[in-house]
């Protein structure tokens, strides 16, 4: 059992015998195939237990990914201690609040910490990465094509239940893929988004960057802008472009951008299908319509328009 792991390697880690207490307290967070909880015992500060499983390949580079984004100056919790054996990892607790927890406070307070956010992750696309470290593969064309056809597969058919087959074969899909494949290699998060930055001492700090790997730096961008979750107005959207520009000297270049948006929608609303159809998770589903929206939105007078107007419809009724 994962728990059964983590105990194991936190009494380890810590040194104690049988008959100290050692708790273990759930924490739901995403779904990346992993158990993660908080671990207390008298006496010493809570930190957080991780077992993962091979279900997805990323997730066995959580460990040397932290060590290398903590090396190089990015806020991400402290690896404490690796049991590789088991899969697990004992980390350094930053507790419970996220962007998405403070979702409801005026934007005008908030705002520090999304430029807090974008500064990380400016400082990440232009880390450098040792030679022999093993990164997930790039985003290329092949790797945008899986994600649309993750959006075909779990949104369209598993959870419209329409038939994708038409998309499928629609050219305007293919040549998203090749223009956002042939682009810049930065480092990228892949999940920039608001349940991966949790808010400590004034400061948001990374989590969830074991899909860390290279591809265009406006999908991480874009991730965090048109994130479902937060569902950002239009004056929003602008001014965290604007903290944007003052952070990196320059805008996205805005067709890419709305097209990174896109990708990331598509992207979004196939892992809310899935999940709602495989763990029968139902905090999802009003996500799906604020997705589809959005994805309604920045795909409006491009060639994805006509395509996807029926299945953004059936998804926003």
């Amino acid at each position: 059992m994962p728990t059964d792991s983590i105990l194991f390697t936190a009494r380890q880690y810590l040194g104690v015998d049988p008959t100290v207490s050692v708790t273990l307290e759930p924490i739901k967070r995403g779904a990346s195939g992993r158990t993660i909880v908080r671990v207390k015992t008298p006496g010493r500060d809570p930190f957080i237990g991780v077992h993962w499983t091979e279900e997805r390949a990323d997730n066995a580079n959580f460990v040397p990914v932290a060590r290398f984004l903590k090396k190089a100056r990015i806020r991400v919790p402290e690896i404490y201690h690796e049991n590789a054996k088991r899969h697990v990892a004992l980390v350094e607790d930053l507790g419970d609040t996220d962007l998405l927890t403070l979702k409801d406070r005026p934007f005008a307070e908030r705002e520090p910490l999304y430029r807090s956010a974008l500064s990380q992750i400016d400082r990440l696309f232009y880390a450098k990465a040792p030679k022999e470290f093993e990164l997930m593969p790039p985003f290329d064309a092949s790797l945008y094509r899986w994600e649309q056809e993750y959006f075909f597969e779990h949104l369209v058919e598993g959870f419209l239940g329409l038939d994708a087959g038409a998309l499928r074969e629609e050219p305007a899909f293919g040549a998203l893929a090749e223009r956002l494949g042939s682009g810049a290699r930065h480092l990228v998060h892949r999940d920039f988004q608001s349940q991966n930055l949790l808010v400590k001492d004034g400061e948001t700090w990374l989590i969830d960057f074991q899909g860390l790997r290279r591809g265009r730096q406006e999908y991480d961008i874009a991730s965090l802008i048109y994130d479902p979750y937060l569902d950002h107005s239009e004056d929003e959207r602008e001014r965290l472009l604007e903290i944007w520009e003052e952070i990196a000297d320059e805008r996205p270049e805005p067709t890419i951008f709305r097209e990174c948006a896109a990708q990331r929608l598509m992207q979004a609303l196939g892992a809310y299908g899935n999940i709602l159809k495989k763990r029968g998770d139902e905090w999802y589903r009003p996500h799906i319509a604020v997705a589809s929206r959005l994805l309604l939105d920045v795909t409006t007078g491009t060639a994805l328009e006509k395509p996807l107007s029926g299945v953004l419809a059936a998804a926003v009724a």
